[in-house]
């Protein structure tokens, strides 16, 4: 941070306030993982085209490694490690883990934060909303049949719990 403006900066992350003292030109993906020790979200391509650093600002998808962390401030962040619940799985990541929707698992942490977005703002979605939706993430190993119908399961499993 030599050099660099620095402020802190107030943020729920996972439900709990942090204010982590940041330069200006640090990015989301660079203050969550090292920092606030956030790993589960991966840097992919670095250019907010792959989807592996997703996370949810105030419930909307965000690439993180192209937003800079002050955009953070008064924001609800929300990563990975925030969805289980005392050590059990949020329906989303239950969903993938039983239709095997993985397979280096190193998109898995970003599709699993785009079909929680996409499920807490369309319960009920479509196939075709689904695949649009997942669409916005790149999976290099085990093509989209797996995730589509763990979204699919979640979705189900979703609706029987409300």
């Amino acid at each position: 941070m030599s050099g660099d403006t620095v402020r802190t900066i107030r943020f729920a992350l996972n439900g709990r306030a942090v204010a982590p003292t940041v330069s200006t030109n640090l990015v989301a993906a660079d203050l969550l993982r090292d920092q606030e020790s956030m790993k589960g979200l991966k840097i992919g391509c670095d250019q907010a085209v792959c989807g592996a650093c997703t996370i949810l600002v105030d419930g909307s998808p965000t690439a993180a490694c192209a937003t800079f962390s002050f955009m953070l401030d008064g924001t609800d962040v929300r990563t990975i490690e925030g969805l289980s619940d005392q050590g059990a799985l949020h329906p989303v990541q239950q969903a993938f883990r039983n239709n095997s929707a993985f397979q280096c698992g190193y998109c898995t942490p970003g599709m699993i934060m785009l079909a929680v977005a996409l499920l807490e703002r369309h319960p009920n979605p479509s196939r075709a909303e689904i695949i649009e939706w997942m669409s916005a993430n790149i999976c290099r190993c085990t093509g989209y049949k797996m995730i589509i119908e763990a979204v699919e399961a979640a979705a189900q499993a979703v609706g029987e719990l409300s």
